[in-house]
């Protein structure tokens, strides 16, 4: 569904992505993550056609999104960060004026109105003037817009920010119920959602990809091993150094126990190593655990000691 081939964007003398190249096929959702200036912003900005690239390619179903930019649109429904949606117009009105900007067959707009907006949930506030929704709400009317044309790509940028835990939770179910009928693109800094929703996850940092697969077997990549030592903290903090074993966070806890967390371990299991090494300085050990990896380990093991970014 989406080929990108070394795809590159310069402001100026800014680079914004740098030689990018990933995929997603059919019927996927995919989180698209890295920090804030990694450059998502600006690849879903060219993928949605609102911005040329510098060098590289990019399809939509085969569709260059250059040269063919109307037959990518016709494929694609986007909701972008902050989208600006009239508060003075009711949310049936505002989606029937979108249907006639899409091309939607006037004998089919109104029912295709109808139709997204029950998929969305907001049928019951189809009345209401959108300035006097909530935000979850407006969210939902963003997606049904995105949803008219029914497109076969769904592009969402930051489609939970700012959302509460039971507005979040219903954006989310209204994605999982896309996977399959449509291609999900996600673009997020809130992980745990990403981990929730999508198959796939390309993580971008500074302009580069960083990574791109399936979400377990990426996670799978970033061990996390804790170990609890009676010692200072600047001791543990020496000995984690030593160690080598990837990121490491310590804190001090009650008993005068210090709590290490080694994130990204260089070996499949560093248990081993840790035990022997504390045993070696005399330290007793209270707790030696292998972490189940998250989503989390896997984006701070990547990204943390890079240089730049915000």
């Amino acid at each position: 569904m989406i080929e990108v081939q070394h795809l590159t964007k310069r402001f100026g003398q800014h680079v914004a992505l740098d030689g990018v190249s990933f995929s997603v096929g059919p019927g996927e959702v995919v989180g698209f993550l890295g920090p804030n200036g990694a450059g998502k912003s600006t690849t879903m900005r060219i993928l949605t056609t609102f911005m040329a690239a510098t060098s590289g390619t990019a399809r939509v179903d085969g569709d260059c999104v250059f040269e063919q930019p109307d037959r990518v649109r016709k494929r694609i429904g986007y909701m972008p960060e902050n989208n600006p949606l009239p508060p003075d117009l009711r949310v049936a009105d505002y989606l029937g004026f979108r249907a006639e900007l899409k091309r939607l067959a006037n004998g089919k707009a109104a029912e295709r109105v109808g139709e997204v907006m029950e998929q969305c949930g907001i049928a019951d506030v189809a009345k209401r003037f959108i300035g006097q929704l909530s935000r979850g709400y407006r969210q939902r009317v963003g997606m049904a817009d995105a949803l008219l044309a029914k497109p076969e790509l769904i592009v969402l940028d930051e489609p939970t920010a700012g959302l509460d835990p039971n507005q979040v939770r219903s954006v989310r179910n209204l994605i999982r119920d896309l996977a399959g009928r449509h291609t999900v693109l996600i673009s997020s800094h809130i992980l745990s959602e990403i981990e929730m929703t999508c198959d796939r996850v390309v993580i971008l940092h500074e302009g580069r990809l960083l990574a791109s697969g399936a979400l377990d077997e990426l996670m799978a990549k970033a061990n996390a091993v804790v170990a609890e030592v009676k010692t200072t903290l600047a001791n543990a903090r020496e000995w984690a150094a030593e160690l080598a074993l990837g990121q490491a966070e310590c804190a001090e806890q009650p008993g005068g126990y210090v709590r290490c967390r080694f994130a990204n371990t260089t070996t499949d299991d560093a248990r081993e190593t840790i035990f022997a090494s504390a045993n070696a300085r005399g330290w007793p050990l209270r707790e030696l655990s292998r972490l189940a990896p998250s989503l989390e380990d896997l984006f701070v093991s990547l990204t943390r000691g890079r240089e730049g970014g915000e």
